[in-house]
């Protein structure tokens, strides 16, 4: 898009969201379609530039539209680049699985929902995209996830293996050839590794202690690709260590958004959102009480819904000043 029809079509927002309800100063709009609906999640952004946004949606089939529509719109408001908006706007999915099926979530859920985390703890992220089930899950203290961040530049002075040791506490694979998403290598000197959500994997050289170089690199032919000045890298699991124990999930998603920024909240449809947080909750309710009398002490099996979700009854006080779409 070029820079005139870029300013044509930002003008074309402004005054459309000047004309209608859409500035973020209604408490309730109705009968807006879903492309409608990420334009005022983008107007409310784009007028409270020192609060994030909470976009709650009832399921998780309608998350990626709705983040790439967000996306649009705020890239569209505020002239921002492709790689800016991505790292502003941020997807915040569901497990989407039982725990008491003794299923793992997939990688890419667990990776989006941890650099959603950090992102929000951190301050950088000013619209956080949720499915109604996302908010369910209890969570360890968001120093958890801050712990197992950081950003590396030339000259910074870091052990190799202590570097290597908080990407596993940050659930990191050891692997070599690292070739996928999550994993990592540390042959002398270099240390290689694939951050979710990055298109190639990144190689950092030290000479003892110092870094030396960053540079991502193409995992087949092993060549460089681009020189980094810097480079952060973020966990790719939620909790951490022990912070798994029950004992310790305290927190939530909103103690996450609420860590360093004021937060506003936007929910579509919330007799939809709240139903869906209320059947999985008896669903989650149902599978415990199968499952009471086959479970093995200290598994997460034995662990009752309570102690794991957040119920609706929970969640609702946090929603109550929220913008209804």
């Amino acid at each position: 898009m070029s820079t005139a029809t870029s300013l044509s079509v930002r003008s074309l927002l402004t005054k459309a969201i000047a004309r209608t309800a859409l500035s973020g100063r209604a408490r309730s709009i109705a009968g807006l379609t879903p492309a409608t609906k990420a334009l005022a999640v983008a107007a409310v952004a784009h007028a409270a530039h020192e609060s994030v946004v909470l976009y709650v949606t009832a399921d998780d089939p309608d998350l990626e539209t709705a983040t790439s529509d967000v996306r649009f719109f705020l890239a569209a408001l505020e002239g921002l680049h492709d790689a800016a908006v991505e790292r502003a706007v941020l997807p915040f999915p569901a497990y989407q699985v039982d725990p008491y099926r003794g299923l793992a979530p997939h990688f890419r859920v667990t990776s989006a929902r941890a650099r959603a985390l950090h992102a929000a703890a951190l301050g950088s992220a000013r619209i956080v995209v949720a499915s109604a089930q996302a908010l369910m899950p209890r969570l360890a203290a968001p120093e958890s996830v801050l712990a197992t961040s950081f950003d590396l530049k030339p000259g910074v002075e870091i052990d190799p293996h202590g570097l290597a040791a908080i990407l596993v506490e940050g659930g990191y694979e050891r692997q070599d050839p690292v070739d996928e998403h999550g994993e990592f290598s540390l042959r002398g000197g270099i240390l290689d590794v694939y951050p979710a959500g990055e298109a190639a994997p990144i190689r950092i050289e030290f000479i003892g202690d110092s870094v030396e170089s960053i540079r991502r690199f193409d995992p087949g032919t092993q060549r460089s690709i681009e020189t980094l000045d810097q480079f952060q890298i973020v966990p790719v699991k939620e909790a951490t260590g022990a912070s798994d124990d029950a004992a310790v999930l305290g927190a939530s998603v909103f103690d996450y958004l609420r860590a360093s920024r004021s937060v506003r909240i936007v929910v579509a449809e919330p007799q939809d959102v709240r139903a869906q947080v209320q059947k999985w909750d008896e669903h989650l309710t149902a599978s415990f009480e199968e499952r009471s009398g086959d479970k093995t002490p200290g598994d997460r099996e034995r662990r009752s819904p309570r102690e794991l979700m957040l119920s609706w009854e929970d969640i609702a006080p946090r929603v109550t000043d929220a913008v209804s779409l």
